[in-house]
């Protein structure tokens, strides 16, 4: 595929895969990626996406990424492959740990290979905090241990030793991204572990109390879906990075539920607590160093961008 550049030059596009980009972070990225003019395929079996999120301008390939025969295809002759597709849900990982590690392992392990197989130039993989578990010093630095509560933070490391195991063994460039509260357009409301800006704003909408687990004081650190985009398109190309590092992506801020249902503004409602870390924060300072890379968006002008969303709906 060709597009016209400057003085009319025809001008190839560059081919990128998104694996589950038709869910919330992945079709903020697949959007991005096609404003700057990159083919982008995408890859999402549709068990969390949706279709309706997926750019008409990206191709949509309906597969499983435990299936490994059914990526090849699909990554041959990519330039750079961004994996977020997974099963990415806590407790439904202590439910379901076999699923869940077919899918956010296993299925890891196919990118990663098919990736080596098509000589991609880079893997971007999208991990999360939950591998931290609930960490007693704040801010949490990628130094520090990993110590998972959950088969999905567990997973979730897994995938990182897989993608720097992969850049030192077999020499592709990858770098992992370590998730924290991210919000922002498309961000579901559903279940009983949705996001909470999502399901407070739903809430509201709907004319209910916002209900808040435990005492609401847990912490979180909140980061606009744009500014994590702009992380993985500065990690395509950066010269720093591609060795399997591990980067923290938050905002570096915490805020408790309480706080954050202030902020939305209207009544409220306290339920019992439930399994969860109690408090979040991350030390980006390694993602501003290596990516140059800083978190634009406020927690104040996400939230006001959000609610038009949700009052329009």
């Amino acid at each position: 595929m060709f597009y016209r550049g400057s003085k009319n030059k025809m001008i190839k596009k560059s081919k990128v895969v998104v694996t589950g980009g038709a869910g919330f972070i992945g079709s903020n990225l697949v959007d991005a990626l096609i404003e700057r003019g990159f083919k982008v395929h995408v890859i999402d079996n549709l068990s969390g996406g949706k279709k309706e999120n997926v750019n008409k301008k990206a191709i949509l390939h309906i597969r499983d990424i435990r299936k490994l025969k059914e990526l090849r295809p699909i990554i041959k002759n990519a330039e750079y492959v961004f994996h977020l597709a997974a099963l990415p849900k806590v407790q439904y990982s202590i439910e379901n740990p076999i699923e869940t590690h077919e899918v956010n392992v296993c299925g890891t392990l196919n990118v990663l290979k098919t990736s080596q197989e098509a000589k991609v130039k880079r893997v971007i993989y999208s991990s999360s905090t939950a591998v931290y578990g609930d960490p007693e010093i704040l801010p949490v630095k990628e130094n520090m241990a990993a110590d998972p509560k959950s088969p999905y933070g567990l997973h979730k490391y897994i995938g990182e030793l897989y993608a720097k195991l992969w850049s030192t063994l077999y020499g592709l460039s990858t770098i992992s991204f370590r998730y924290f509260n991210v919000y922002g357009p498309r961000l579901s409301a559903e279940g009983a572990y949705a996001s909470v800006i999502a399901k407070f704003l739903q809430q509201k909408a709907k004319g209910k109390p916002m209900t808040i687990t435990g005492d609401g004081k847990q912490t979180r650190d909140f980061v606009y879906v744009t500014d994590v985009v702009e992380a993985n398109i500065l990690a395509m190309k950066s010269k720093k990075v591609g060795k399997g590092e591990v980067l923290n992506l938050g905002s570096g801020k915490n805020q408790s539920i309480n706080e954050i249902a202030k902020l939305i503004g209207g009544p409220v409602k306290y339920i019992p607590s439930r399994f969860e870390i109690r408090d979040s924060l991350a030390d980006i300072s390694l993602a501003k160093k290596l990516l140059d890379w800083i978190p634009k968006t406020t927690l104040e002008k996400g939230l006001a961008e959000l609610k038009k969303t949700y009052s329009a709906s």
